[in-house]
């Protein structure tokens, strides 16, 4: 869809999909649902800090499944499934499962904000990408968008649009990816 507007920076077009997500969080959760990627490269190096001051980076959760999602405060379906990956992370074994959750463009105020309008702020890690440098090297085409990398690194599942993260077909992708010995 979004091929016709490639003269157009990337951030404008993840901000024209986020505009034109009007659709609810029930449809987008039953519209969305990862979709396998051929030939499962190796999932782009990341480093990037965290809301709490710590830096991650994805080879140090070598051993681990990950799910990485790519998001902004002012994304509508970005908003209405953070409720839905903290479920996820509290219900999953951190020894084998974690959670990036990358926020695209937006300060620390502006995230801080955001996350305290939740009756129940996420716990999961919140990795801060303020200049929009992992849109360079990862995939991204719209906001949300979600990949899942597996124990090796390598990217495994995707999907675009809003997701309920811890609905019954979301959690068993992650665990039989867990269950895998790395």
């Amino acid at each position: 869809m979004l091929t016709r507007f490639n003269y157009l920076p990337t951030s404008i077009l993840i901000a024209i999909f986020c505009a034109l997500s009007s659709i609810s969080h029930a449809q987008a959760s039953e519209a969305v649902a990862y979709k396998p990627i051929a030939d499962n490269p190796p999932a782009p190096n990341l480093t990037l800090p965290t809301l709490n001051g710590e830096t991650v980076t994805l080879e140090s959760l070598r051993g681990k499944v990950v799910l990485i999602n790519f998001w902004a405060t002012w994304c509508i379906p970005c908003r209405k499934e953070i409720p839905s990956m903290q479920r996820l992370w509290l219900q999953l074994d951190k020894s084998k499962f974690h959670i990036l959750a990358i926020d695209i463009g937006d300060d620390e105020t502006a995230i801080n904000n955001f996350l305290s309008a939740f009756d129940h702020p996420p716990t999961f890690p919140i990795s801060l990408d303020k200049e929009s440098g992992t849109l360079k090297t990862w995939p991204v085409k719209a906001l949300p968008t979600t990949f899942i990398i597996d124990q090796q690194g390598r990217m495994v599942y995707q999907a675009i649009g809003g997701l309920e993260f811890d609905s019954p077909a979301s959690i068993n992708v992650i665990q039989v990816l867990m269950s895998r010995n790395p």
